[in-house]
Formats: C-alpha cells, structure tokens, sequence
C-alpha cells in the first residue's frame, strides 16, 4: 500500500508540475499576444492623432491666409455704419419711415449708447414704441430686416392697444428693442 501511495504521490506532483508548466507556457504566449496586439493598437492610435494634427494644421494655415481677406471685409463693413455724429438722427429718420410705410403710429424711441471695448465702434441699444395693425407690426419689422443698415432685434413685447372710439380693433402696442452700431467720430 505504501508503494502505491508513493506512486500516486509522484503521479499527482508530476501532472501538478505539468499543469503549472503549461500554465506557465500559456501565460507567456497570451501575453506576448497581448503586448503583439497592444503595440499595434498604439501604433494606429498614433497614426490617427497624427492625421488629425496634420488636419488641425492645415486648417489652421487656411484660416491663416485668409485673415487679412477677413479684416478688410471687417474694415469696409465698420466704414459702412453710421458716424455716431450723425447716426442718431439717421436712424431716428429711418425708423420712422418704416413706420409710416407700415401704417404705424411711432409714439417713442430711446437710445442707449454703450462703447465696444477695443474698437472704434458705439453699440447702440434702441427701444421704439409702435401702434397698429398686426400686419403693420409685421411690415415693420421685415423692413428693418430688409434695411441696407444694421439692425439686430433682441426682443418684441407686444399688447393690445387700448381703444379707440372710432379706432379699428385687434390694434396691437409693441415695443421693439434692437442694437445697432455707429462708428466712432
């Protein structure tokens, strides 16, 4: 009996021995696959941020050529506002053409200058007060839409007009709030 349990005894540490061996083999294959497969992965991680700065630079270069196309558009569209010595009145005259044409009753405008930093330009926030017809209203603003001057509309508030003897109904008071820009003197 001792000499079968001996037998057993080294039949079971050998397969152990071959298991670790195997093991151990397998192991050193998986990770030599792994680092194989783990270089290839970083080589294409590479070659694609490569492509992308290469990307990145060029069209960093065409933004590059075409800045002083970009500053005279700049330049000529600043030389086309108003003066600030006379953009109120040009304007104030302006709005209320549009009005007129539109069928509205202007009641007031306000102004309301600020200066852009760094720049030889005033922004101007304007407040005009119109009466009339939803359609006025409508012929208004796609007049200021359609100007050869630059107006921006920020904002609209709108309710109805009190009437009137005698006045049509479903007039609307709207006040419009827009920015636009002069150039400095």
């Amino acid at each position: 009996m001792r000499h079968d349990f001996k037998l057993r005894e080294r039949a079971i540490i050998t397969v152990l021995v071959m298991l670790i061996a195997a093991d151990t083999a397998l192991g050193a294959y998986a990770w030599n696959l792994a680092s194989a497969r783990s270089a290839q992965q970083n080589l294409d991680f590479l070659s694609l941020n490569r492509d992308l700065l290469k990307k990145d630079i060029a069209r960093a270069e065409n933004i590059s050529r075409r800045i002083p196309a970009i500053q005279k558009d700049c330049d000529a569209f600043e030389a086309s506002l108003f003066p600030e010595t006379t953009g109120y009145s040009s304007v104030s005259a302006e709005l209320g053409s549009l009005a007129a044409k539109s069928g509205l009753q202007l009641d007031s405008r306000a102004f309301r200058p600020k200066e852009v930093k760094g720049r030889a330009l005033t922004e101007v926030e304007i407040e005009v007060n119109v009466a009339g017809s939803y359609a006025g209203v409508v012929r208004f603003l796609n007049g200021l839409q359609r100007s050869p001057n630059v107006y921006a509309v920020e904002g609209l508030s709108a309710k109805p007009d009190a009437p009137i003897q005698g006045s049509p109904k479903g007039q609307l008071r709207v006040t419009v709030h827009l920015k636009t820009y002069f150039r400095a003197a």
